[in-house]
């Protein structure tokens, strides 16, 4: 660990109640604020910010962002063609409102909460993990709440989100002190477990004091591991005779001994605790901007601060002065100019990408990728609901479970590249060259195959449908070339099948820009 940490969280801590220091600021204003702060620190940097981005790129940008694919044909061309000034408020609304929100954010919360191993039982917990999570998006659940079911639900019960949490975790104290400190406070704790770092602050009995809030029973089910002690509330440090008793990162012990998993929930999800909210904003802001205000996004202090230490500070007491809102901190980061600027650099100094002068490319996680190619093909997958045991969770389809074993989540999107052996699947596998084929894509067939459409407009359909946009003068004009002369084979709907299958594999298409 960084010098210093342990004095940041004390200092935090000791800031008093978010609540009663805050004026609540709505969506709208909040994304001012953001602005104001981003345009501060390019001023002062000399650097010129980006123009915004073009209809077609932030119509993508925000399907992908909040609904986990590319938007369909009529979407994107009809955003394009609106002249309402509101059309980008409503459209985030619109798409926060969408049954495709709890989905595609049950895959982005499931990434960053389970621990990522590939055995067969934290396959079956992704699942239904994602069916709590799911459930709770549905309805919008305030973040503290969803923090304290994780931390404090029934372990027993397959259905609660506390059962993956803590089964993923294998119900080892030392793994679920790491996971929350990490999760839920931005502290990457777990550096301290083994021995004291000589200029780290973390020391190993900090963090099996943690860990010590883990040894009671979990609702009848214990908690595994050599160094668990007999009482409650304590446990074995590795190596020494020395016991650590449950205490917290600010060096209170919890007043309460009689559930030591409740005790630590309140401490962390506490209006006076802004450290809590800080790692969420943080999260969050990463996931939309490509790079966080403090990153490593679980490694902020004194030696590693924000790149922007007011508005982190701004965000995290709106987001607990609106009682953690994810809905509130998604839509006003996503109604800021800063979100909404193009990604293509117009100036050298937008070349550092903590001054937010520009949009970060971000490549597509598996379940992005995946959804968008089964959108832009015709072949999305039927979301006929799910048993009664699992009211929320889905099964994975075959093609799904295979395309998202290849290609793996990464931890950093703006840094993500695709193997040699990720490429040459999405170009020879059955799922594109079904996707390709007229014979299994009816809807391509239908418009490579119609008579009374210019081969120009089938082409800005197929673009339309794949990278949101219509092509440029020099795209159309040898694609179109291409297509009349019927490509290699001399047959026009043939070769307009090569360049769909072009389209779906440019880097374009792999992206979110």
């Amino acid at each position: 660990m960084r010098r210093g940490m342990l004095a940041l969280v004390i200092a935090l801590l000791a800031a008093g109640p978010i609540r009663a220091q805050v004026k609540k600021l709505t969506a709208a204003e909040l994304a001012a604020k953001i602005d104001e702060h981003i345009a501060a620190t390019i001023k002062d940097k000399k650097a010129v910010a980006a123009p915004p981005a073009s209809d077609p790129e932030l119509v993508r940008r925000l399907y992908l962002d909040l609904n986990g694919q590319v938007p369909n044909f009529l979407a994107a061309r009809d955003f394009t063609g609106n002249p309402a000034k509101d059309k980008k408020p409503k459209l985030i609304d619109k798409l926060l409102a969408n049954e495709r929100y709890p989905v595609h954010f049950a895959n982005v919360w499931r990434a960053w909460l389970l621990a990522d191993t590939n055995n067969f039982q934290n396959i079956y917990l992704q699942g239904s993990f994602e069916g709590w999570l799911k459930g709770q998006l549905k309805g919008n659940t305030a973040w503290d709440k969803m923090v304290r079911e994780l931390l404090t639900g029934n372990t027993q019960q397959t259905t609660s989100g506390a059962y993956a949490f803590y089964q993923s975790n294998t119900l080892l104290p030392e793994k679920m002190a790491a996971a929350a400190s990490r999760l839920f406070l931005g502290v990457k704790l777990e550096c301290a477990q083994c021995h004291d770092h000589p200029v780290a602050k973390w020391k190993k009995k900090d963090f099996w004091q943690m860990a010590a809030f883990f040894t009671g029973p979990a609702n009848g089910m214990p908690f595994r591991g050599l160094n668990v002690a007999s009482k409650a509330g304590e446990i074995k440090i590795p190596g020494t005779n020395k016991t650590a008793a449950a205490t917290f990162l600010d060096g209170k012990k919890p007043a309460s001994t009689t559930d030591y998993r409740a005790a630590l929930a309140d401490w962390i999800i506490s209006k006076d605790n802004p450290y809590f909210a800080r790692a969420a904003v943080n999260r969050l802001w990463e996931y939309f901007m490509g790079v966080g205000l403090v990153e490593p996004v679980d490694e902020e202090s004194t030696d590693n601060p924000a790149s922007h230490p007011k508005l982190l500070t701004l965000l995290a007491e709106q987001f607990a002065a609106n009682d953690y809102d994810l809905k509130y901190l998604i839509r006003a980061i996503c109604n800021s100019a800063a979100y909404q600027r193009t990604s293509k650099q117009t100036h050298n100094s937008q070349a550092d990408s903590r001054l937010f002068a520009r949009m970060r490319l971000r490549g597509l996680s598996p379940e992005q990728m995946f959804d968008s190619l089964a959108l832009a093909t015709g072949n999305e997958e039927k979301d006929d609901g799910s048993s009664a045991a699992y009211p929320n969770y889905r099964p994975v389809a075959p093609a799904r479970a295979e395309f998202l074993q290849r290609f793996p989540n990464q931890d950093k999107r703006s840094e993500q590249q695709m193997s040699i052996l990720q490429a040459l699947y999405l170009m020879n596998s059955k799922l594109v060259a079904d996707a390709v084929s007229l014979k299994h894509n009816k809807n391509l067939a239908v418009i490579a195959e119609s008579t009374t459409v210019r081969t120009a407009r089938k082409v800005d359909q197929l673009f339309l449908i794949t990278l949101s946009r219509r092509p440029t003068k020099s795209e159309s004009a040898r694609l179109v070339k291409y297509v009349d002369a019927g490509g290699p084979k001399k047959d026009s709907a043939r070769a307009l099948c090569d360049v769909f299958w072009a389209l779906l594999n440019s880097p374009e298409f792999c992206v979110n820009h």
